[in-house]
């Protein structure tokens, strides 16, 4: 059986499961690789897979021998199998997080589930420490974020209109990776103080300041940077909360490592934000994989110690409202004594 679905099963033994319905086409992918649509059950001894027909022969050609998971048609499967896939399961898990009330209705009425329980998001845990595997593709979409930034240092003009910029970094990936990780962000001006900005038709000025946060995914996963670069030259009110930004996204780059809690690493920016007279008004980080945010997170809410081979983001971020903002970001894997970052560019004054 291959060692995610085996480290899978040890832990609902601590939970006492005799039986897991998967459905989170995210964690399906993770378990087994399968990208086909589907549900995959953990019963009391088999691995099974059920998807549409025409899915099979793909859902086939993803497997090995080692997976272990035995697939089935939909349309081959009876009610009488459903009832029987977790005959003699006191307690079947399903992923809370994900499935809706209605279909945890669905899941009890068609497998005639005595006790459907809450997983305490399991699998997200699970995913939450990477393997070699993982690492290596987050390394490649970090190496390629990097070479698109690169890029785009020598594309970006005055003139050129936010939307401009966002679709040329969309080619760029379309080219080279999966795609998007995640809507890219060009923010110039007064448009970078909103952290989640979308691309306008706003057109890059002379002494402008642009705030650019993108991603792309390499088999499945992600790559989160952001940069805040200017154009012509850096105003001294502007240089002053940059300073400030990159400062504690080094300081807190310098306390990553595995064993440090994240309810600390947020205070310490936090306070000295206020110090200055500015708020931290988004989380610090977030665990980046499969998805662009997912556990852990680096927030207010969070207070959980940072493991060896986590992947998450240092992302602090100053807004001044109606003006400008400056937000500085890299993707970091956690190690025993420190953190290595995944995403390289130059974090000081870039100047087009």
């Amino acid at each position: 059986m291959n060692s995610k679905l085996q480290w899978l099963r040890n832990n609902m033994l601590s939970l006492d499961l005799q039986g897991l319905i998967i459905s989170n086409p995210i964690n399906v992918k993770y378990l087994t690789n399968i990208d086909a649509e589907g549900v995959l059950l953990l019963t009391r001894k088999e691995n099974i897979y059920i998807t549409d027909g025409r899915y099979i022969e793909d859902v086939h050609s993803t497997l090995t021998l080692f997976d272990e998971i035995i697939v089935y048609d939909v349309h081959d499967v009876s009610a009488d199998d459903y009832e029987n896939f977790f005959m003699f399961c006191e307690n079947v898990g399903f992923e809370e997080n994900y499935v809706t009330y209605a279909t945890y209705k669905e899941m009890i009425r068609k497998y005639k589930i005595n006790n459907l329980v809450e997983t305490e998001y399991i699998i997200e845990k699970q995913r939450m420490i990477k393997d070699e595997e993982e690492i290596s593709n987050l390394k490649k979409a970090c190496e390629i974020t990097d070479n698109c930034f690169s890029y785009l240092l020598d594309y970006i003009k005055p003139g050129m209109t936010e939307k401009q910029i966002a679709e040329e970094i969309e080619e760029y990936y379309r080219k080279r990776t999966d795609g998007l990780a995640f809507e890219t962000i060009v923010a110039s001006g007064e448009n970078s103080s909103k952290p989640h900005a979308v691309p306008t038709d706003r057109k890059i000025q002379e002494q402008d300041i642009i705030t650019i946060d993108m991603g792309c995914k390499v088999n499945g996963y992600c790559s989160d940077m952001t940069r805040t670069i200017f154009v012509g030259s850096i105003p001294e009110e502007m240089k002053k909360i940059y300073d400030l930004v990159l400062k504690n996204q080094l300081q807190t780059q310098e306390q990553l490592k595995d064993g440090a809690n994240t309810r600390t690493l947020i205070k310490m920016v936090e306070n000295d934000f206020k110090l200055n007279g500015y708020d931290l008004i988004h989380s610090l980080g977030h665990g980046v994989g499969m998805e662009i945010h997912e556990s852990p997170y680096i927030s207010y809410k969070s207070d959980i110690q940072l493991k060896e081979n986590m992947v998450i983001t240092n992302e602090p971020g100053i807004y001044i409202s109606g003006k400008f903002g400056i937000r500085i970001e890299d993707t970091v894997q956690i190690t025993k004594f420190g953190c290595i970052n995944l995403t390289n560019f130059e974090k000081n004054y870039t100047i087009i």
